[in-house]
Formats: structure tokens, C-alpha cells, sequence
């Protein structure tokens, strides 16, 4: 029996007495990720982002590992409800137009000392100021910029489209205006290099594509360290006494963590390792995030067909978004069809083997996701479901 064989025999046994569809969360793999991504990130500690999660018993049970610390959260009413929950240090890594929860936050001791939000242009600190309603708790402000690699002369840049604030000068600007403003406070910079940490560098099939990532990547990396250093240099002489200097992804965490500038890693897709992470030669993780979709059909040799499952990530669409069949192992999409809203053909010698109510896995292709299709997480030890957790939406929240 393989090893993935064998995953799918422990699952169907955990979840014989539950109808599909459902998600699953195997602990033991959750685990081994979250020891694999504290090796990798060498003494530094790890902060969860709390996106590819999206269930706070998940990221309770990461945080009380040796190794983590801290939550980078999505939305500011995320964040908000985290510091209400009691999460003490939650980083928002993305700049809000959330006037109400700015004025929450502002009025608010506790949540003012729990929340950082995130900023690269001062016109976000004025909407800020606007939204207090007089509110006067200080603002903890952490500071992003751009990690893009720009070539021949800035004619062609490789990176995500985020931060307008690319050189050292750019960022000390916007640090020196944190500095002097009445009501905010500059504790932290990050970076997110989504070229290196959320790029594969193995793609399947594709050797000279693979090659070309590789080299970017290297090149990236050389880059970066050097430009971030003399960042981190230029903010520090601004604010001698930052808290925090934030980069990385789950890609790009041992790369990430060998630069002295750095202080603490983001990671979090590689705790549950969806699909979009196979292709990766800096790290193997295990598949611990899974959901099941029940056979109602079969319509022919060869074919079955499962309720639903047609849920597709988010980004550039390609069949790279999709969910991957994955067990039992040699199911395929119809072409013609793909993965559908209600229904999803699978093609395949393993369906002649299954019956009607047997489950078909699945991996989502990013992490947290797949939160968003499921109200319940039925967390797996060995061949048995020992609990069943809320998701984000199971506790009725729908941030984005």
C-alpha cells in the first residue's frame, strides 16, 4: 500500500460515520509542518498568517508551540475580533479603509495595544485621523515596501504589485512622517517577497520554466537581502527602537530568516500545504488540510460523478487553481466540465471501485479558502476525528 494509500484508508475510517461533504484537518501532518517551518526559520520566531488558516482553535493550537509568535491578519475587523478573543499581538498586513473599526480601534486601550496596522502612504494615516471620532489611543504603525525586482533600468519588474515605497529613502520618508505625527507610533517595517516564497521553482512538466524561476529567484534573493538591510538601516535611524522586522513566506522561509535585517518570519500556507506548494525543491510539506465530496453517480465505465466542488482560489485563473482530486489516487477532471458548482465528473480507473456515498478527497489549491466552503474543521488524530472546530465562517464571520 503507498503512503498515499494508506492516507485515504486512515480517512475514510475517521470519517465513516460523517456525511461528505466535510473538511478534515489531519494533526499529525499539521504538526510536522509547523516543526518543519520553525526549523526552517532558524531561532526566529514564526508569525502566523492568520488567512491561510481561518479557524482560531487552529491558530490557538499553533501559538502555544515553542517557535510562533504572533498572528498577521487580513482585515482590520479580523483583527479587531482577534484582539477581542484574545490574541495580544495581531499585525494587520494590509492597509484598511475600515472607518468603523478605526474608530473602534482608536477608542479602544486594549485593542490599540494588541493591533498593529500597516501602512504606505501617509494619505492612510490621514483617513486614520479622520475616522476617530474622537478617539485618542495611539496607533501602532508597521510600514510596508516594495520587495519587486526591477531590471534593465526598472523596464521590467518582477514582484507584486504592492507598496509604492521601494527604495531606502522612500521608506525612512514615510517612517519620519509616522515619526512626527501626533497619535501614531512606528514600531515595525515588513516586506513580503511573493516572488520567492509564493512562487514554485519545480514545475511539474516544465524543466526550462522551472530553471528560469530558479535563477530569478536567486537573483531576487541577492537583491533583497542587500536592499532590505540598508532599509532597515535607513528606519532605524528615524526609529532607533522598532519593535519588529517582518518578511518572508512559507517558500522563502530559511532564505528569509538567514538575513540579519529580519527578525521575525509570515508564514502560514505551509501549515496546511495545499496543492500550490508541491512545486517547491526548499521544502516538502504533508497535505494536511483536506475535504471530501460524496460519489451520487455513475455514469458510465471509468466515471463518477461528486456533489459539488467547484472551488476555485483565488488569482490569475488557470488550471492551477483548481482543486486536485487527490484520493484515491488517479481521478481526473473532465475536460469539458472541470469541477462544478453542484456537480463534478471524475474520470479515472479508481471509479469503477467506487460506490455510491463513498467520498473522493480533495486539496484546495491555496490554504485558508478553503475555510470560506466549510463551516467545521473534523481534525484527524491517526485514524480517528478526536474534535470538530470552527471555522471563521462557522463562528459567523465572513471578513472578505
Amino acid at each position: 500500500m503507498t503512503a498515499r494509500a494508506a492516507d485515504r484508508a486512515r480517512y475514510d475510517r475517521a470519517a465513516a460515520r460523517l456525511d461528505a461533504p466535510l473538511a478534515i484537518v489531519d494533526l499529525d501532518a499539521f504538526d510536522a509542518n509547523a516543526d518543519d517551518l520553525v526549523r526552517r526559520a532558524a531561532g526566529k520566531p514564526v508569525r502566523v498568517a492568520s488567512k491561510s488558516v481561518r479557524c482560531r482553535a487552529l491558530l490557538e493550537r499553533v501559538l502555544a508551540k515553542e517557535g510562533f509568535a504572533g498572528v498577521m491578519s487580513f482585515t482590520l475587523a479580523e483583527s479587531l475580533w482577534l484582539a477581542r478573543s484574545g490574541f495580544e499581538d495581531v499585525l494587520l498586513a494590509y492597509p484598511s479603509a475600515d472607518r468603523v473599526g478605526f474608530a473602534e480601534l482608536t477608542a479602544d486601550p486594549k485593542l490599540a495595544a494588541a493591533v498593529t496596522v500597516m501602512a504606505d502612504d501617509p494619505a492612510q494615516l490621514d483617513l486614520i485621523d479622520a475616522a476617530r471620532e474622537g478617539g485618542r489611543e495611539t496607533v501602532r504603525v508597521c510600514v510596508e515596501w516594495d520587495t519587486s525586482l526591477r531590471l534593465l533600468g526598472g523596464r521590467v519588474r518582477v514582484g507584486a504589485l504592492r507598496s509604492p515605497l521601494h527604495s531606502p529613502g522612500q521608506v525612512a520618508d514615510l517612517a519620519k512622517a509616522v515619526a512626527r505625527r501626533p497619535g501614531f507610533r512606528l514600531v515595525g517595517i515588513m516586506a513580503y517577497e511573493g516572488h520567492v516564497a509564493g512562487v514554485g521553482d519545480a514545475v511539474a512538466g516544465r524543466p526550462l520554466r522551472s530553471r528560469a524561476i530558479r535563477l530569478m529567484q536567486s537573483a531576487a534573493r541577492r537583491e533583497l537581502a542587500e536592499r532590505r538591510a540598508a532599509v532597515v538601516r535607513a528606519v532605524r535611524e528615524v526609529a532607533p527602537d522598532l519593535e519588529f522586522v517582518n518578511g518572508g513566506g512559507t517558500g522563502s522561509v530559511q532564505h528569509t530568516a538567514a538575513e540579519d535585517a529580519v527578525t521575525e518570519i509570515a508564514a502560514g500556507s505551509g501549515l496546511y500545504v495545499p496543492r500550490l506548494f508541491d512545486d517547491y525543491t526548499s521544502f516538502r510539506g504533508r497535505p494536511a488540510a483536506l475535504f471530501a465530496q460524496p460519489v451520487v453517480r455513475r455514469p458510465g465505465v471509468g466515471t463518477v460523478t461528486v456533489l459539488g466542488g467547484g472551488y476555485p482560489a483565488s488569482g490569475a485563473a488557470g488550471a492551477d487553481r483548481l482543486p486536485q482530486p487527490y484520493l484515491p489516487e488517479g481521478l481526473r477532471y473532465d475536460s469539458r466540465e472541470g469541477p462544478g458548482e453542484v456537480q463534478t465528473p471524475l474520470l479515472g480507473p479508481p471509479a469503477d471501485d467506487l460506490l455510491i456515498g463513498d467520498k473522493v478527497w480533495f486539496r484546495h489549491a491555496k490554504a485558508g479558502e478553503l475555510c470560506e466552503r466549510f463551516d467545521t474543521l473534523h481534525l484527524v488524530e491517526g485514524d480517528r476525528v478526536t474534535a470538530a472546530v470552527p471555522t471563521y465562517r462557522g463562528e459567523g464571520r465572513t471578513f472578505l
